[in-house]
């Protein structure tokens, strides 16, 4: 059974950083692309960042180009989210996500995701 398991949330300034793990467990972790989104109160859950399984390509939403990264070490079956930054925006519970199974890359679509992480939250002070 696969699973994954964020760490890393907390509390920060504004401007400061965090990093974000998401552990992988159960299955292959260098097949899977993987994604970061988020979930602030009262909104949608959505799309922040991803990799392609190959780390070949990245992507990112308009809103934290340029601020968050996203890395991954298959050795240690770990992705990451370097959030630089931080704004009192960036506020929300962050999940990881795989995409297990062969399929066309729909990486800003959260329902092309089919296993999800329990979230970490990260809150900015202003």
């Amino acid at each position: 059974q696969v699973q994954l398991v964020e760490s890393g949330g907390g509390l920060v300034q504004a401007g400061g950083s965090l990093r974000l793990s998401c552990v992988v467990s159960g299955r292959k972790f260098s097949s899977f692309p993987m994604a970061w989104f988020r979930q602030a109160p009262g909104k949608e859950r959505e799309f922040v960042a991803a990799i392609s399984w190959d780390d070949s390509n990245t992507y990112y939403a308009d809103s934290v180009k340029g601020r968050f990264t996203i890395p991954r070490d298959n050795a240690k079956n770990t992705v990451y989210l370097q959030l630089n930054s931080l704004k009192t925006e960036d506020p929300a519970v962050y999940y990881c996500a795989a995409r297990v199974g062969t399929s066309s890359g729909q990486y800003y679509s959260l329902v092309w995701y089919n296993l999800w992480g329990q979230g970490t939250q990260v809150t900015v002070s202003s």
